[in-house]
């Protein structure tokens, strides 16, 4: 990384607001995030010289495109700002991210906003499936699924299991403890659920099947969510910092990985016979990050941040870190290793199972998320002497993914 990338902080939305039921929608949300991230961050607006969006599907969730404009209107010190936006499905920001890194190490820009975000609570449970159903290969896959993206994770969860084996509880532990930590976190979508043991049982009627094996608490929710930070040049954050009267430095990337896969889920998953990782593009994504970072392997982060769309993400997420080995993610579960508390906790935000999952803004979510962490503000869910936290941002079936990793620079 030619020039070091650091973060200022930022602000989100709360992820268990309903927008369309209180008459906002993405450029009043927009305009609200952005004027609390930089009072958060205590940035005059004069000061960013570029932003980039992270969306999936305004168009068709909302009718709109062109977000650029919408953002250029959330102060009036924007309007000629440039803005570009990117789209990759759930790691839409992940994306926004590594492109504003792109213009800072560039030098382009010091200062730049990334912003993601989505609406989605606004049609019905299976328009917003179809919806979401664009970032699968059109007319090539899951065709008669009526929930196209449990469908497919149901591949992967059946895949798995004729790999390795799988004990659903250890699913269905995922979940609990992620749901568990939401309550911790004061912007989570499902904070204020009240949950007993049967709704996370093979209990048809508190806990129903979506597809397949797959029950209602293994999925992510629908979500409606905006967030944002602000990242910088090292030189600005000196400046910055001096100007506030700040003697720690600030959070920075301190490695990426990024990549690509072919759409179709049935080209990416392995034959049964193998035994190794399931995707090892997911894992050289981790080691690319762990490597720039300086880091031997995840055991010394403090926490991770990863992509539970469904319970079988994160599992496969712990292998893929190198926590296990392939087919023994369950020990990091019975041992009670990533739970808040235990030696590396994942998702004590939540996660998208607990926190919520608005597609566009979970990868900046996650940023954000890790940059509470290290700065100590993560409030009730904080990790105790966090001082490095990673993030795990997919894709699709694993069509993209991006990984960070965030820490202060030494």
């Amino acid at each position: 990384m030619s020039r070091r990338v650091l973060i200022l902080g930022g602000a989100q939305s709360d992820f268990a607001r309903h927008w369309q039921r209180e008459g906002s929608d993405l450029a009043g949300e927009m305009q609200r995030v952005v004027q609390s991230g930089l009072a958060e961050c205590s940035l005059p607006a004069d000061q960013v010289q570029a932003a980039h969006i992270g969306n999936f599907a305004a168009e068709l969730f909302c009718h709109q495109g062109l977000l650029g404009g919408l953002l250029a209107r959330c102060d009036p010190a924007w309007a000629e700002l440039p803005i570009m936006r990117h789209e990759a499905a759930c790691a839409s920001g992940s994306m926004a991210i590594l492109a504003a890194m792109a213009s800072i190490e560039a030098g382009r820009a010091e200062c730049v906003c990334v912003l993601g975000i989505e609406q989605m609570r606004n049609v019905s449970g299976e328009q917003a499936a179809q919806n979401l159903g664009c970032a699968a290969w059109h007319g090539h896959e899951a065709q008669a699924a009526k929930y196209l993206w449990p469908h497919l994770f149901e591949q992967v969860r059946q895949r798995y299991v004729e790999q390795h084996g799988l004990d659903a509880r250890y699913l269905r532990r995922i979940a609990e403890i992620n749901l568990a930590n939401a309550k911790c976190n004061p912007l989570a979508q499902t904070r204020d659920w009240q949950l007993q043991a049967e709704h996370f049982a093979a209990n048809d009627e508190l806990n129903p099947r979506v597809e397949g094996e797959l029950r209602r608490r293994d999925c992510a929710q629908i979500s409606d969510g905006c967030a944002a930070v602000f990242l910088c040049s090292e030189a600005f954050a000196q400046q910055h910092a001096r100007r506030l009267g700040r003697s720690e430095s600030y959070p920075a990337i301190l490695g990426w990985g990024q990549r690509s896969s072919p759409l179709p889920l049935a080209e990416k998953l392995p034959a049964a016979s193998e035994r190794g990782l399931m995707f090892p593009h997911l894992q050289r994504t981790i080691a690319d990050a762990m490597q720039r970072a300086g880091l031997a392997d995840a055991w010394q982060l403090d926490l991770i941040e990863t992509h539970d769309c469904f319970t079988i993400s994160e599992y496969l997420a712990l292998e893929h870190f190198g926590l296990a080995s392939p087919g023994q993610g369950w020990q990091r579960i019975e041992d009670g290793s990533i739970e808040l508390g235990g030696r590396l906790p994942v998702n004590p935000s939540g996660g998208l199972i607990g926190g919520g999952h608005p597609v566009g803004a979970t990868g900046v979510r996650m940023l954000l998320d890790a940059w509470r962490q290290v700065e100590h503000k993560a409030a009730g869910y904080q990790v105790e002497g966090a001082r490095l936290a990673a993030c795990l941002n997919i894709g699709g079936s694993f069509s993209a993914v991006a990984s960070f990793v965030v820490g202060r620079p030494s």
